[in-house]
């Protein structure tokens, strides 16, 4: 009895190793990439508008009148993540017949930055594999009328915040303001 006691406990520490090293972790997925970096990216933009100085949100980084200001750039990014996200949401856009880039003041613009991501976060957060494979209908800007899949239309969302993401780092640089992705950690 004495012996089967250290035996009994031997087989126990060995049945708990094997299945420990059979519940591996679900591999990485594509899905759950895309969700960490649109919300590390939504992040730094959010961070981003709120730190740039709203004397500066009239800024163009050169005379082109073609070339959106800060603010413009905030306001550009309301209005297509929720354009977008409702779109991958299958419902109506709820900011539907406003134009952010037309606000002037920092308070308006980063609210309406901060309301179209809130908007937006349930989308990624509760993305899987299969539900980025729906395919969805979307109007282009153009008028157009085309099926997508989910998955592709959340990219192009992520894609477009990342591009202006950068254009609004290049506007705090000539500012001499640290963008939120450069703060030291």
């Amino acid at each position: 009895m004495s012996r089967l006691i250290p035996a009994m406990f031997f087989a126990l520490i060995l049945a708990t190793g094997a299945a420990a090293q059979s519940q591996q972790p679900a591999p990485p997925s594509f899905t759950g990439f895309l969700k960490n970096v649109y919300m590390g990216d939504r992040n730094e933009i959010t961070r981003s508008a709120a730190k740039f100085p709203e004397e500066f949100y009239g800024l163009r980084p050169g005379p082109q009148t073609e070339v959106r200001t800060f603010g413009q750039l905030v306001g550009h990014l309301a209005n297509f993540n929720y354009l977008w996200c409702s779109q991958a949401k299958g419902e109506k856009n709820p900011a539907e017949g406003k134009d952010f880039e037309k606000l002037t003041s920092k308070a308006d613009l980063t609210k309406a930055l901060n309301d179209a991501f809130a908007y937006c976060d349930p989308l990624y957060t509760s993305l899987t594999d299969a539900s980025g494979q729906e395919v969805v209908e979307i109007t282009q800007e153009n008028g157009n009328k085309r099926r997508i899949n989910r998955m592709s239309l959340l990219v192009l969302n992520f894609g477009h915040n990342q591009h202006h993401y950068g254009n609004m780092v290049t506007y705090m640089r000539i500012k001499s303001v640290v963008p939120a992705s450069s703060e030291p950690r």
